[in-house]
């Protein structure tokens, strides 16, 4: 299997401190990608917590922590070269933060709004600094009709925005942390006055693509109105000296053993290079 080159790894770190996101040179096979739609089926026809629906709708808009009861799921956090990307990204040693999955149903997924990942973690964790990565796979192809993320390239170097004064109406139970109504957002006059000057990007990328994005990039995405359905899953690794000390949210949002992930490989999850997509 082709090996993540140190010089390669570098160009992406550099990248990513000026943008605040980068794309991954490798994606993942179809065989990889099939069988993590498997799982993310099979686990949002369970009724669990961690599987989240559309308001008002039967609909599942995103499962979370699956990295904790579902094998393939864990297999994957271990992938050694999302490790090692993101030990390049965040500087040492990681743990798994979150597991998530976001789904846009075909013609139904609804938008998120302008927003911080690191809003939420600050406030409501306590992680003291933004020294986290998301890595986001695309599990379908998406594309500008079926909802991708929209990144302002440079915004994670302007601190955290708009945050609601504490014991405020933000201060919110955690489904409103997994919902369309989100608790931390970003003012849209705001974000839109930052994208006229610092340009957007939309994620797109056929499925198994890895995008690479920090938890202070101001981004969004609008709703799906094709009829592709758009499924993301994301994996937050933090770093092991960043971890919070007392976080109050439930354990599938917020991991509470800050052990360094050990890489190990398994052909199941196999990656290839873009340009033998």
């Amino acid at each position: 299997m082709s090996v993540v080159t140190e010089s390669a790894l570098t160009g992406l770190k550099a990248a990513y401190d000026r943008d605040g996101w980068c794309e991954f040179p490798y994606r993942f096979t179809d065989q990889a990608v099939t069988l993590l739609k498997e799982r993310v089926a099979a686990i949002s026809r369970e009724r669990r917590p961690e599987v989240v629906h559309e308001k008002g709708s039967d609909k599942v808009r995103g499962i979370h922590g699956c990295h904790a009861f579902d094998e393939v799921c864990a297999t994957l956090v271990r992938h050694p070269k999302l490790v090692a990307l993101a030990e390049e990204l965040t500087g040492g040693p990681v743990y798994v933060y979150q597991f998530k999955v976001n789904l846009k149903q075909a013609h139904e997924g609804a938008a998120w709004p302008w927003h911080q990942d690191y809003a939420f973690w600050s406030e409501e964790d306590g992680m003291p600094t933004p020294n986290a990565v998301n890595i986001a796979l695309s599990l379908d192809d998406i594309h500008e009709g079926n909802g991708p993320l929209v990144v302002i390239p440079g915004s994670h170097r302007m601190g955290l925005f708009d945050l609601p004064e504490k014991g405020s109406e933000g201060d919110s139970d955690w489904q409103q942390h997994v919902s369309a109504d989100l608790a931390y957002t970003v003012r849209e006059e705001r974000a839109e006055k930052m994208a006229a000057e610092s340009g957007s990007v939309l994620i797109t990328g056929e499925a198994g693509a890895v995008h690479a994005f920090h938890p202070s990039i101001v981004h969004s995405s609008s709703n799906n109105v094709s009829p592709d359905r758009r499924a993301l899953l994301l994996i937050t690794y933090n770093a092991v000296d960043n971890a919070p000390e007392n976080p109050t949210r439930p354990e599938f949002l917020v991991t509470r053993d800050s052990t360094p992930v050990t890489p190990a490989a398994d052909d199941r999850l196999g990656l290839q290079p873009r340009s033998q997509a």
